[in-house]
């Protein structure tokens, strides 16, 4: 567990608030720092790295549309180039759109729409084929491992004896997250249920972990939907591994 962050105790005045058209909000001394999705001799994710940390203020504005000359803060270019932030995510619980797979000791809840492109479920074979081997010690322990690595909160592992969810224990805290591998700049991590507030002023379901669009691309705005990744560039990259062995 992350040192504890007492300015954000009990979350009182800790909060992200997506502005209209604009940058996100952040409100209270939240700790931000660079997360780095580090890869194994395979080329596949195992675990974050820690990148630069940025210094705590009350109150900042990080850049949502994926122009700004100062990330992962906002300059004010969403102003100039016309940034259409309209939010379309749904306002409805993790729980009510995910899909259900179920293992002898995890269940899998998925919610297929928030993937952020991280890949550390890929590891192993992928989490969807440990599942129906969660029975077996190692399966299970990489299952878990790959669930609670993922930073949107699409992958849930939950312990079918007592049917509670496996989830990290995460401080408030935000990460920018950077993917080396593939050349890109990743979204923002909302870690330890942050609130996120919509334009409107209704807050989305809290959760453990989110990710927020930093691109300007999503179709899912304010939350990451993988705009950002070049999916291409990673297939061939995996098929030329593939070919080598």
């Amino acid at each position: 567990m992350s040192e504890k962050n007492d300015d954000c105790a009990g979350l009182g005045e800790c909060r992200i608030k997506v502005s209209k058209d604009g940058p996100y909000l952040v409100f209270g001394k939240i700790p931000m720092s660079e997360k780095i999705i580090l890869i194994n001799a395979e080329g596949v994710p195992e675990k974050w790295g820690e990148g630069k940390k940025f210094e705590l203020t009350q109150e900042c504005s990080l850049c949502r549309c994926g122009h700004s000359e100062n990330k992962p803060y906002c300059d004010g270019t969403h102003t100039k180039i016309n940034f259409n932030g309209d939010e379309s995510a749904s306002f409805e619980p993790y729980l009510e759109v995910a899909q259900t797979f179920d293992g002898p000791a995890l269940k899998l809840t998925d919610s297929v729409d928030l993937c952020a492109s991280a890949r550390f479920c890929h590891r192993a074979g992928e989490i969807w084929n440990l599942i129906p081997r969660s029975g077996e010690p190692d399966a299970k322990r990489i299952a878990i491992e790959e669930a609670c690595d993922c930073p949107s909160g699409r992958l849930v592992v939950w312990d079918t004896k007592i049917g509670e969810a496996i989830e990290p224990a995460l401080e408030p805290s935000i990460g920018f997250i950077e993917d080396p591998q593939m050349g890109c700049n990743g979204p923002i991590w909302a870690r330890g249920g942050i609130p996120i507030e919509s334009v409107s002023g209704k807050t989305y379901e809290r959760r453990n972990r989110v990710t927020l669009c930093r691109c300007g691309k999503s179709s899912l705005k304010p939350f990451c939907d993988s705009s950002h990744f070049p999916e291409h560039m990673y297939e061939e990259m995996m098929s030329n591994e593939r070919n080598t062995k």
